[in-house]
């Protein structure tokens, strides 16, 4: 099954509930997995918890996980002041005060609204119950990201492939016209001769000989054979199970190579406009394939 990087997934606790948290993900492509969570620093004990339930459930992208602490029903956190940091807050503004000749009418309760001077810590034998309020809601959310990219994957599947059918018409025009071109070159190579040596007998055997040279190196039989078994092997890639993007991103590079060697062989107007629209097509699949697991 094909899935895509890009997905979006959410779930948050239900109204009534002792704890209430919501969970967001996102995720684009990347390489490897990689996890940046961000969650309140009263559960920060649980992010390796976190982390390892997403490795379970995903293998590449790049995934922003952000939880949420909407609101407590109870009261069994503890709060803690960060007197220091308020000593900070309280020095800035003074210095405001004096530098901008402003009165300062601060109160102790303003101070205690900046950020992190005031945090609640949860006590330890609450953590755990907070997990179980947030393991099943990180779990919908995967959920919910596995069906996106499972939607998103198929799209991109089916317009892979009707790339590869293009690449495969362009291939048999090229194929078409590739053993015309020794015959091509024989008569201009004629035509010219004529006009240079006109008056004098041509020695159709050096001809020959050139002509056999020039066929010999613009021969693209092989690099047309490996271009049509990669877009086999690719449509083959498509059918398999688990990761497949980087599978696919190796046969691109091989489809890319042979184009590329065609195009230096070319000698042919027409073949070199089939190679340059075979090489868009590839540039547009190696896009999309960097979006797929």
């Amino acid at each position: 099954m094909v899935k895509s990087m890009t997905s979006f997934g959410r779930a948050s606790s239900e109204e009534g509930n002792k704890f209430l948290f919501s969970v967001e993900m996102k995720s684009v492509n990347s390489r490897y997995l990689d996890l940046n969570v961000r969650l309140p620093k009263s559960i920060i004990s649980l992010e390796e918890e976190i982390r390892r339930l997403i490795n379970s459930k995903l293998s590449r992208g790049k995934v922003d996980v952000f939880i949420n602490q909407k609101s407590y029903s109870s009261g069994d956190g503890i709060a803690k002041l960060n007197l220091r940091l308020a000593e900070s807050y309280y020095n800035c503004l003074r210095e405001i005060e004096e530098n901008l000749n402003i009165k300062n009418d601060i109160t102790a309760t303003q101070i205690a609204r900046f950020p992190d001077v005031i945090t609640i810590i949860e006590e330890e034998d609450s953590i755990d119950e907070i997990w179980k309020v947030i393991k099943p809601l990180i779990n919908s959310s995967l959920e919910m990201m596995n069906n996106m990219r499972i939607i998103e994957g198929e799209k991109l599947k089916e317009d892979i492939l009707q790339k590869l059918i293009e690449i495969e018409s362009l291939v048999h025009n090229i194929e078409n016209i590739a053993y015309t071109v020794p015959i091509a070159y024989k008569k201009k190579l004629e035509v010219k001769l004529k006009d240079l040596l006109e008056g004098i007998e041509i020695d159709e055997v050096r001809i020959a000989q050139e002509i056999a040279i020039i066929a010999d190196k613009s021969a693209v039989d092989e690099e047309i054979t490996r271009l049509k078994s990669h877009l086999n092997q690719m449509r083959k890639t498509f059918k398999e199970d688990g990761q497949i993007g980087r599978k696919l991103d190796f046969i691109i590079q091989e489809m890319n190579r042979e184009a590329n060697t065609i195009a230096s062989k070319s000698n042919d107007m027409n073949m070199t406009n089939y190679v340059i629209n075979i090489k868009n097509l590839i540039e547009k699949i190696r896009e999309q394939s960097q979006n797929i697991e």
